[in-house]
């Protein structure tokens, strides 16, 4: 994908949401592990960036956007309640903004993380810078 319309026009695209996700005790204690931090039987607040990273990896693949090309410039979370053992969420990525600067394509988005009932548990917000030119 180059500096052109098409990067413009992924602005208000939705994408698929991704496959259940059953939040375990096994899969928490990995997550913290992986992470380095300590597991005390909450779920960390960056949990959902699990979710989080499948939908962007759809939304790339869709998008036909290179991962080599993609620097992550920023993440945040915005909680409407905790994430629970037990939850089975699901994760939609939006395409909330475009614009760019030197070559390079700024790319906001925003994971809407629901649970089975539809309820927003979450929202994770990322920019990713994609790198222009030649490969």
């Amino acid at each position: 994908m180059s500096n052109d319309a098409s990067v413009a026009d992924l602005v208000g695209r939705e994408f698929p949401p991704t496959d259940p996700y059953l939040v375990s005790e096994d899969r928490v204690a990995e997550f913290a592990a992986a992470t380095g931090t300590p597991y005390a039987g909450s779920v960390p607040a960056t949990f959902p960036i699990v979710l989080a990273m499948d939908a962007m990896q759809r939304f790339l693949a869709v998008a036909g956007i290179d991962l080599f090309r993609i620097v992550h410039g920023d993440q945040r979370f915005e909680y409407a309640r905790p994430v629970r053992i037990g939850d089975r969420l699901t994760a939609a990525l939006e395409v909330v903004s475009v614009r760019s600067i030197g070559g390079n394509d700024i790319i906001g988005t925003r994971s809407a993380i629901t649970d089975a009932d539809g309820v927003e548990v979450c929202a994770t917000s990322a920019t990713l810078v994609h790198r222009g030119g030649a490969a």
